[in-house]
């Protein structure tokens, strides 16, 4: 793989500062660039500045770093990262691009303006650096005509999605110049280093996904005006339901910005020489309103949606009425097919009740779903190359659960082309193809899935540092399962519990099966890896459960559970096999304390980790408490006591104000996670990466044994006491925050004990739990309870 250390960013606005604070996200250091401002502001005016003034000269490079911290979802892992960026300017530091294996334009959506920086990138540059343009739509092949030999060779397109922290999706565009193995350089590069889903893109106007996505927006819109359907009612049968984002249709354009949807529709009407295509690009006179009254989405405050307040005083969601223009209350869609749909738990099942459905609702689905079916089968080899390129693109770019050719197969090949034909459409010859020769657009043999390519089918790649827990338990890989958790066989001697209760929370049924795995893995595994394949990794306890066990008085049975749970977590903390977990999504209470017994953790960047129980009135009690004290103090030098008030009273903090990590990186600093652990930037490769972690372990393994830890005692909490006393008296906490803070402070001290005692771990698990139960018994900490089920936030009573 080409050898990528510093990266030049020019352009220093939303796009560009994110690309940059993304490089640092992954330890790449970037020079990034912007114009030099022509006027001063009113502050450096004041300040006595000039424009000859470096701090002038390099504002809109400085502005667009420091927005990073202010950015909302954060674009950095990290607040640190931030030192990883260097700020310049075109005129004084173009020259600095020498240094940089890569440089990645991302100026204004100008062709003029674009070859006007290249020009200069190619005198400055040093010969064999890659060079991109982050476009949307403009050809990329008119960008690298009249440049040297080797600034062609090494020049494409590389289109980020924004925000290119969270959005999965990298299309590079090569030109006919560019040579393959930067390509195939940059290819392997954006996988494995930046965790990307790269796909390879045809220089084409809006290249895959958004050429496709606009498609299916603008195909919606013209459909919709043919019911009596409103925004909300589009929304709700374009989300979850259709396997697309919650975000659906309307709600995607007004996060998108429709000033820059209009845009990326032009792009492709002005290039296109096909007059329903140019129809189709067109957009509708009413968005065209919306653009000129400044309704433009997310970042006006209003555009198809906007928040308004109710005669009651609350804070509610207003849709937009075409007919009117005028903002009216949302409503509830009635529809037998919606309704269907919602009950079925497959995908495949939910599209075909939508699509297939007879009413009103149907007829749309149906309407709406064969048209991008259809527009992208016309566009393979056009876009791309093959079926798959097009569906990833979707999935990753559009956070569809399924590409169209996938959507194809799903509903039906053949009942779908047979209606199409029904209704006098044409047909594209690849699909019609691929249900001669095979019936599908993918098929799975011996574990092998294929694509059509119209001349047969041939496997897919198989990206590197990928595993499929799903595919391995269908092949037969299950050594042990059931409702909550599944035994899985990885190979190579090692085994996953791949947890997958009700909304990755944990049960009775998951409990069992720690036990059940750890007793198997001792016998017959060399390693034993935690993780999932499910939106979240844990989300802790079940709280409906434990509501509805307290407010029936069962507190054997809820005493039991906690006892479960913890016997669980020791019995995996000291196997005589290396444990490793391997969170991502959301890891919360219970979540994080399956983390905290494993021997290392290989997390997912995007691990949102947090002891959250203190948010419902409770503190952990799946030994949560305990290991954040074993944490805090495995800090300290040995035989240095002194020390151990501050790393006490930070872990302390961290648990009372029940904070959540914004990434794994985070995660570390507020001591969730060792710096020992480590980090995989993509989701896909966790497990591929947790496996060789514990294969790696396995080789000189010595399993641990536990030992006591010494903790504050009485006199320690006593002058941690004076803070709660303090908060609660300024009127920061409430008098029952103030009544669980103290409940996790005895804890966390070690309770009634003198200081500097040494304490077995069962004895700070017996702590936990007392304080657990007494809390779950409070009617005050049931409220809370019943409040976030209800709400889904915290209440403070």
């Amino acid at each position: 793989m080409l050898p990528i250390r510093r990266v030049a960013v020019l352009g220093a606005g939303v796009m560009g500062a994110s690309i940059a604070g993304h490089l640092a996200n992954v330890g790449l250091a970037s020079l990034l660039l912007d114009m030099v401002p022509t006027k001063l502001t009113e502050n450096e005016a004041r300040m006595g500045l000039s424009l000859s003034d470096l701090e002038v000269r390099n504002r809109l490079a400085q502005q667009g770093k420091q927005g990073l911290l202010r950015s909302k979802p954060a674009s950095l892992y990290s607040k640190q990262n931030l030192d990883l960026i260097t700020v310049g300017n075109f005129d004084d530091d173009l020259e600095k691009i020498a240094s940089c294996d890569w440089i990645i334009e991302v100026i204004v959506e100008r062709l003029e303006s674009k070859k006007e920086i290249l020009y200069k990138v190619d005198q400055y540059r040093r010969l064999g650096s890659i060079v991109s343009s982050n476009t949307s739509g403009v050809s990329i092949h008119e960008m690298a005509q009249g440049h040297s030999a080797d600034f062609q060779k090494h020049f494409l397109g590389t289109h980020f999605f924004n925000p290119p922290r969270y959005m999965k999706l990298l299309e590079l565009t090569p030109t006919s110049y560019t040579d393959m193995q930067v390509v195939t350089d940059l290819l392997e590069f954006g996988e494995e280093v930046l965790g990307k889903g790269v796909v390879l893109a045809k220089d084409t106007p809006n290249f895959i996904a958004n050429r496709i996505g606009t498609f299916g927006l603008l195909a919606t819109l013209e459909e919709m005006s043919k019911t009596s359907l409103g925004i909300d009612d589009v929304d709700a049968v374009t989300g979850p339901v259709l396997g697309r984002p919650k975000s659906a249709t309307f709600r995607t354009l007004d996060l998108v910005g429709l000033d820059t949807f209009l845009h990326v529709a032009n792009n492709v009407k002005n290039a296109t020489q096909d007059e329903e295509e140019r129809r189709i690009f067109t957009v509708p006179e009413s968005l065209k309103e919306m653009v000129q009254k400044g309704w433009l989405g997310e970042k006006t405050g209003q555009g198809f949606f906007k928040k308004e307040v109710s005669e009651e005083g609350k804070s509610e969601i207003a849709v937009l009425d075409f007919s009117t223009m005028t903002y009216r209350k949302r409503h509830r869609l009635m529809s037998s097919s919606y309704e269907t749909a919602k009950q079925v738990s497959q995908l495949a099942d939910k599209m075909k009740a939508l699509i297939y459905g007879k009413d009103e609702v149907g007829q749309f689905t149906w309407n709406i779903v064969k048209r991008v079916l259809l527009y992208s089968a016309s566009l393979v080899g056009e876009i791309a190359d093959d079926i798959h390129s097009i569906d990833q693109a979707m999935e990753w770019g559009f956070n569809w659960e399924l590409g169209p050719f996938r959507t194809w197969d799903a509903i039906g090949l053949q009942t779908s082309i047979l209606r199409m034909q029904k209704e006098g459409l044409v047909v594209p010859d690849i699909a019609l193809q691929a249900l001669e020769q095979g019936g599908s657009f993918y098929q799975k043999e011996n574990e092998v899935t294929r694509q059509f390519t119209g001349h047969g089918y041939e496997p897919l790649r198989v990206r590197p540092r990928t595993m499929d827990l799903n595919a391995l338990k269908q092949n037969g890989h299950i050594i042990l399962a059931n409702p909550g958790a599944t035994l899985v066989d990885l190979g190579d001697g090692v085994a996953c519990l791949d947890f997958h209760s009700p909304k990755q929370a944990i049960g009775t049924d998951m409990i069992t099966m720690m036990k059940k795995a750890a007793d198997e893995v001792e016998k017959n595994y060399d390693a034993l890896v935690l993780s999932g394949n499910g939106t979240n990794f844990c989300v802790g306890a079940n709280l409906l459960m434990m509501l509805s066990e307290a407010q029936d008085e069962n507190w054997d049975d809820i005493d039991y559970v906690i006892r479960s749970l913890q016997q669980a977590t020791m019995r995996l903390k000291y196997l005589a096999r290396p444990v490793v977990t391997a969170p991502y999504g959301m890891v919360l209470g219970g979540g994080a304390e399956l983390c905290f017994l494993a021997g290392k953790v290989q997390a997912a960047a995007e691990t949102y980790m947090g002891l959250v129980e203190v948010g419902v009135g409770l503190i952990p009690a799946g030994g949560g408490t305990k290991e954040m004290v074993y944490r805090a103090m495995e800090q300290l030098p040995l035989g240095i006591e002194v020390q151990a008030m501050p790393v006490i009273q930070k872990a302390f903090e961290t648990v009372a104000m029940a904070k959540v990590s914004t990434s794994a990186k985070e995660a570390q600093e507020l001591g969730y996670l060792r710096q020992t652990d480590s980090i995989s930037v993509s989701r896909d490769h966790v497990l591929y990466d947790a496996k060789q972690a514990a294969l790696a372990m396995s080789q000189h393994f010595i399993p641990k044994k536990s030992t006591p830890v010494t903790v504050l005692g009485e006199s320690g909490a006593a002058l941690l006491k004076m803070g709660i006393f303090s908060m609660k008296e300024s009127g920061f906490i409430s008098e029952y925050d103030a009544l669980i803070a103290s409940k996790l402070l005895y804890v966390m001290t070690g309770g009634a004990v003198p200081s500097g005692t040494q304490v077995a771990e069962q004895y700070l698990l017996d702590l936990e739990r007392e304080a657990f139960l007494s809390l779950l018994g409070e009617q005050k900490t049931q409220q809370r309870m019943q409040h976030m089920l209800q709400k889904g936030k915290p209440l403070r009573n």
